[in-house]
């Protein structure tokens, strides 16, 4: 993804609108990003400062952070278990939905309660690749 869809896809699409109402639904949050091309591109930096928008740090090469990459995983297991696989992007939209409403909070809370150990693993790496 380039910078400048990153910008229109995500950061002026979705998430600005998302960021404002946990931050006044929270108070403070803080956005946290993978060191992707994309996330590191002056312009997003610039978005992300001119709209004071926190974000966390996160080693470049390292996407053991993010508690949603096993969820990936996941969702991929339960499309390709479906009897009749999606042929096009119509079926695989689809698809992709029904998978993601399948999982449950279990499932989510299961890796979040892994982030201290993921952190304490790139911690111990300096920041290289762990066993995550």
């Amino acid at each position: 993804m380039t910078a400048k869809r990153y910008l229109e896809q995500v950061l002026d699409g979705p998430l600005h609108e998302f960021y404002q109402e946990m931050a006044e639904e929270r108070g403070m949050v803080v956005y946290q990003e993978d060191g992707a091309p994309s996330h590191c591109a002056k312009s997003t930096i610039g978005w992300l400062q001119q709209l004071s928008v926190e974000s966390f740090p996160h080693p470049a090469s390292s996407p053991d952070l993010s508690p949603i990459k096993p969820l990936w995983k996941t969702l991929k297991e339960q499309i390709r278990a479906r009897p009749h696989p999606p042929t096009n992007l119509s079926e695989l939209k689809l698809a992709v939905c029904k998978a993601w409403e399948d999982i449950t909070t279990e499932d989510i809370n299961s890796h979040m309660h892994h982030m201290e150990d993921r952190v304490e693993a790139v911690l111990a790496s300096n920041g290289g690749h762990t066993m995550y």
